[in-house]
């Protein structure tokens, strides 16, 4: 069937997105881009803050955790806050602080697996390097990002692997994931590490002090199938609720409540950081702006009872190659409309109630909606809306667009879920 021009307007934007995104610190910069081209005004968490009923703000911790806000017409205790949260992290492989390892003549970067990716994926891929790096003698990091190929993980030949079909595909994590950078004697090793990042920069290789660096896949993102209906690229968990989110809090207007994104770090390692779910990013926040109302422990209450938290992750769309994997009648189709994701041991923080609500968000949108529950016998995964909404003691559900093949290092999703996500999310930050 063919979509419509705004979903592949809003989907190619998307793509845009993460292109521009290759690492979280990297995600973050984009988000703020956007934020102050729409006004925005920066906010920093050692400075006193003079908030303004109607203003726009963001503030970043950690370099790679953002929370931007419209301040609501109406006071906080009375109009609560709505807010949507997801995260800027990727499963993938991370480099070591000391990688260079030379072997035979070529240069070898030690890498740690973060999360869990589908190590599979990342073999015979086009990779190079993206993060922050830390110069001595300054104290904010820089960025750096290499669009062309530099790295490697290349598949041992099927003849010295003969069951590799059979078997699947297996890698030691510690002595068959090092990528290959380049040839050099043991000499050079490090040196070859560190030109292209110093180049980069333009500093001298040795005021390179630390590095947060991760491998990312070159591969631009594209709209595939027949009628250009899915989006392949990578990082779409989570990136594209993150752009959902942030298109939608660009589109509210002057609203009654107080409009909240928080996207955070670490997810795909269980959140606890002081700038991950589980920190106090939000809580501390949520103070400043109580404090910026001179609202007292009453108050604060009545404010967090009249508020509510919106969880956006990715979810599982229903493969037609692997149909045992999912529970009866809990089929989320890709191109079917976001997803309402509920599991009974609050891997997921779903209630009834809040997925009424976010079933009235659609509706008020025009856009259908699909609920999701995992097989009892599969182990559930979970997102950060447990956490905040433990956290805040706030009424949350956890929704997600479908989608194919997460935790791959090229994933895809439906063209028009996004823009129905976008549009459902609008709602709910707006209404």
């Amino acid at each position: 069937m063919p979509f419509s021009a705004d979903a592949h307007t809003h989907a190619r934007d998307l793509l845009d997105f993460i292109d521009a995104s290759p690492s979280p610190w990297h995600a973050v910069a984009t988000c703020a881009r956007r934020l102050e081209a729409a006004g925005f005004q920066r906010l920093d968490e050692v400075d006193r803050w003079s908030l303004q009923a109607g203003g726009k703000y963001y503030v970043v911790r950690g370099g790679a955790s953002i929370i931007a806000f419209v301040s609501g017409g109406q006071p906080l205790a009375e109009a609560g806050f709505r807010m949507v949260g997801a995260h800027t992290d990727s499963p993938g492989l991370r480099i070591k602080p000391k990688p260079a390892e030379h072997a035979q003549g070529m240069i070898r970067l030690g890498v740690e697996v973060y999360g869990g990716p589908i190590l599979a994926t990342f073999a015979d891929r086009d990779l190079a390097l993206a993060g922050r790096v830390l110069v001595k003698g300054e104290s904010e990091a820089r960025l750096v990002h290499f669009p062309d190929p530099m790295l490697r993980l290349p598949n041992l030949a099927i003849h010295m692997n003969r069951d590799v079909n059979e078997a699947g595909l297996k890698f030691n994590k510690q002595t068959e994931l090092p990528l290959l950078l380049g040839v050099a004697d043991a000499r050079e090793a490090d040196r070859r590490f560190r030109d292209p990042i110093a180049r980069q920069l333009g500093v001298a290789p040795e005021a390179l002090q630390t590095w947060e660096l991760v491998a990312y896949d070159t591969q631009k993102g594209v709209l595939w199938g027949v009628d250009r209906e899915f989006i392949a690229d990578s990082q779409l968990d989570n990136l594209a609720s993150c752009h959902a989110a942030l298109s939608a809090l660009l589109a509210v207007d002057q609203p009654d409540h107080t409009a909240i994104v928080a996207f955070f770090d670490h997810e795909e390692v269980g959140s606890e950081s002081a700038a991950g779910a589980a920190g106090s990013f939000v809580s501390d926040v949520l103070a400043r702006l109580s404090a910026s109302q001179q609202l007292d422990a009453e108050d604060s209450q009545r404010m967090r009872a009249r508020s509510f938290f919106i969880s956006a992750d990715m979810a599982h769309g229903w493969h037609p190659n692997f149909p045992s994997a999912y529970e009866p009648c809990h089929k989320a189709l890709v191109n079917g409309g976001p997803v309402i994701k509920s599991n009974a041991n609050q891997r997921y923080s779903t209630d009834a109630q809040s997925a009424a609500r976010f079933m009235r968000y659609c509706e008020q949108a025009g856009v259908p909606c699909q609920q999701y529950a995992h097989r009892t016998d599969l182990g559930c995964g979970s997102t950060i809306g447990p956490i905040v909404a433990a956290q805040l003691g706030v009424a949350s559900v956890d929704v997600g667009a479908p989608m194919w093949a997460m935790h791959s290092i090229r994933e895809s999703a439906g063209v028009q879920d996004h823009l129905w996500m976008t549009q459902a999310l609008s709602c709910a930050l707006g209404a």
